[in-house]
């Protein structure tokens, strides 16, 4: 993985907005995301032209079900050469080792296994839901926290979380354990269907490992510069 990555949210529908995208955003090599909608829509294809073209990819299909279902599909997965891939923490621990003995069976032989992280709680949900519809007591923080912990034991690389929760999880577990932190977008964007949500600068003081970023870039009318300033923040460039 590289140094703290600035990871790209492809959430277009099809191949051809996507590339229409990229084009935008230059020669240089960048980390994406691909998630349920671009995958459902394009499949495997869309994965090995993005490799290609030389962009570090995060696979983002949150997979969570029995233990030999996710160790399977983690062993095709690993085909597509990720660089990053995720489960569910709900899962459990046996299905998070699962997902890593697929990973391990899956990956060509000289090659690195592809980084494998457990969401803990999605950003768009908020203390109240989880209360209330899903019927967990204990706080967001605990809860996430509780997660993370299962989550290394079970030889997970790192956590999806909300920067807030990032703090807690870097107090309680070894330092190579990873906070990737999706919810990124400018002070002043709207929060859409987000709830837990960070900007850049305040990603970078809370030390996280990395940011996922979507529609602040995507929708921008000027998706090279938006990035390029997230960037900079990001990375405590000031220009």
């Amino acid at each position: 993985m590289i140094e703290k990555p600035f990871i790209i949210a492809l959430d277009f529908p099809n191949k051809k907005e996507t590339m229409e995208f990229l084009n935008k955003m230059g020669p240089e090599s960048l980390y994406i995301k691909v998630g349920l909608e671009l995958f459902y829509q394009e499949g495997p294809s869309i994965l090995y032209e993005l490799k290609e073209k030389g962009h570090r990819l995060f696979l983002d299909l949150k997979l969570h079900d029995i233990p030999n279902t996710v160790m399977q599909a983690m062993r095709r997965l690993a085909g597509f050469s990720p660089d990053m891939v995720n489960v569910h923490a709900a899962g459990g621990k046996r299905m998070m080792e699962a997902a890593i003995e697929g990973l391990d069976a899956g990956t060509c032989s000289g090659s690195d296994r592809p980084l494998c992280i457990a969401v803990t709680q999605l950003t768009s949900t908020s203390p109240s839901q989880l209360k209330n519809e899903l019927l967990i007591e204990k706080t967001m923080e605990q809860t996430v926290l509780q997660y993370a912990r299962l989550a290394e034991e079970s030889g997970m690389n790192g956590v999806v979380c909300s920067v807030h929760e990032a703090d807690g999880i870097y107090r309680r577990s070894s330092s190579s354990f990873l906070t990737v932190t999706p919810g990124i977008r400018q002070k002043d964007d709207t929060l859409n269907d987000q709830i837990r949500v960070a900007d850049p600068e305040t990603a970078r003081r809370k030390n996280v490992s990395a940011i996922v970023v979507g529609r602040s870039i995507t929708k921008s009318a000027d998706p090279l510069e938006a990035y390029k300033q997230m960037k900079n923040q990001w990375e405590g460039i000031t220009v």
